[in-house]
């Protein structure tokens, strides 16, 4: 990856735009997806977790820009010696933004919801490991799991585990209640969503901008435009503008990590692509450095495996299978396609690693002997072909949620991969009595992944933001997708 790079430029004649300064209370952001709801305990794109998390929503625990994990809704907790007892004391005092006390009951109910059979929490399993919530009283709660979980805290922290109010857990998606520092004011579909800050919040004199208003703008030309007018003040826009001399001195361009894998998925369930050598011809065909340049100029790291490079129990598979398309046309012949196999690849509406990255692919596929016929969808569509329906050979996208290997051990996961062995090994590794054996664990599962080619794994995702000066607190490294405001602040 690239290093931090700030961007200073003169105005383009083109744009000519004028400045107008931000008010000192408020912040405006850009992002190139609208989320479809506003519960994020229970849809999977991650425009809603970026919106809502942390600003409308909190959990018992929070992670913090370094990946740490500090305290939120639960001020304090203790862990028992055996690794399957957690004892959180809550804060007191605290209200959603409806009037209504949190206490100990509210993180029962939400807990148990989340595991009940007709639950829609994306990481269910979570919950179900939980064998008893206890609340002896209204500011203690006593989690006993059935097997151990080192990873809890983390997982707490993340948008599954968001405390709701139960009143008002049913409208949660289009008028979230929560008990962060922000309450929704509008939400005006196709174009925006305004925050301010809630006055039951607890802490709400400690809150520097008070009002937020987040823009859904999917053009990035148009991203760049409306911050050089300034009406908005930070906002992603394609890596090939970031050298723009449309920029102005007045920009900071952030570039960090993100824990995303972007990775050609493959259903395994095609007859074609169920026959390991047909997706180890994929992995030798794939040039992961040309798509990195090509798609996202030169940002972004190789990876081998569904694992974030930065993570401490990394290991390096880029090079099991090396890129190599006569090696790949060899293997394409011995499973029984000599003539080349026609696959199709759907993307989704991202510009950069989908669309452009999409093509890239493509070209290097169809030297290795492969046909793809190419179809950009929408987010709608593609979550109901490719995601839910599974009806797809190939597509492109970018898995954002942090420590997600598991996802290759879900039934009827739209990977349609099964390995038992694999199973195994993830599961050990979620309750692994140490530290050293759990990264064992975790590095052996990396390398089935790898070496059965389930996916084709092509970079981990960059952050990248570009940022009004004088806008104090933002992320560079993005942890997991939160856009945390309250601590952010203007200075002069």
């Amino acid at each position: 990856m690239k290093k931090l790079i700030i961007a200073t430029a003169l105005v383009g004649a083109i744009l000519a735009p004028t400045m107008a300064l931000a008010a000192k209370d408020s912040v405006t952001f850009a992002q190139r997806l609208e989320p479809p709801g506003l519960d994020p305990r229970t849809g999977a794109a991650a425009a809603i977790s970026l919106t809502t998390l942390y600003n409308v929503y909190e959990g018992l625990t929070r992670i913090d820009e370094t990946g740490a994990v500090q305290p939120a809704l639960a001020e304090s907790w203790t862990i028992s010696d055996d690794g399957l007892t957690y004892t959180f004391k809550l804060l007191e005092g605290v209200k959603f933004h409806d009037g209504a006390d949190f206490d100990s009951s509210d993180v029962k109910y939400t807990f148990e919801a989340n595991a009940a059979e007709n639950s829609q929490n994306k990481r269910k399993d979570r919950f179900e490991v939980m064998e008893s919530i206890e609340t002896p009283d209204a500011s203690t709660v006593v989690i006993k799991l059935k097997e151990r979980r080192p990873d809890l805290l983390e997982q707490l922290g993340e948008s599954t585990a968001v405390i709701v109010d139960p009143a008002s857990d049913a409208t949660n998606a289009t008028q979230p209640i929560g008990t962060g520092p922000y309450k929704l004011d509008s939400w005006t579909k196709g174009d925006s969503l305004k925050l301010s800050a809630a006055d039951t919040y607890r802490d709400k004199d400690s809150i520097a901008i008070k009002n937020v208003t987040i823009r859904f703008i999917g053009d990035g030309t148009a991203r760049l435009a409306a911050l050089l007018s300034g009406d908005v003040d930070a906002t992603d826009i394609p890596t090939e503008l970031l050298s723009s001399d449309s920029l102005k001195e007045d920009f900071n361009v952030i570039v960090g990590n993100t824990n995303g894998e972007v990775i050609l998925s493959t259903n395994n369930a095609n007859e074609a692509l169920s026959k390991l050598k047909v997706r180890q011809a994929i992995a030798h065909a794939i040039n992961r450095q040309e798509i990195i340049d090509g798609a996202m100029f030169g940002y972004g790291t190789p990876i081998g495996s569904h694992f974030a490079p930065h993570h401490p129990d990394y290991v390096d598979l880029t090079n099991t299978y090396p890129y190599d398309p006569e090696l790949s046309k060899k293997l394409l012949a011995e499973a029984g396609y000599p003539d080349g196999l026609e696959l199709s690849l759907k993307l989704p509406p991202v510009d950069n690693y989908a669309r452009q990255g999409g093509q890239i692919v493509a070209s290097q596929l169809e030297k290795a002997g492969f046909k793809i016929n190419i179809e950009n969808v929408d987010w709608p569509k593609w979550l109901d072909e490719v995601y839910k329906k599974k009806n797809y050979d190939l597509s492109i996208v970018a898995h954002v949620e942090p420590m997600d290997i598991g996802i290759y051990a879900r039934e009827n996961y739209y990977f349609n991969y099964n390995n038992e062995k694999f199973n195994e090994v993830v599961a050990a590794a979620e309750s692994a009595a140490t530290p050293a054996e759990r990264t064992e664990l975790l590095q052996t599962a990396q390398k089935i992944l790898a070496e059965d080619a389930v996916n084709g794994y092509l970079f981990q995702f960059p952050r990248i933001l570009v940022v009004r000066k004088g806008l104090n607190g933002v992320w560079q490294d993005l942890p997991l997708f939160a856009t945390d405001v309250a601590r952010m602040s203007w200075s002069d």
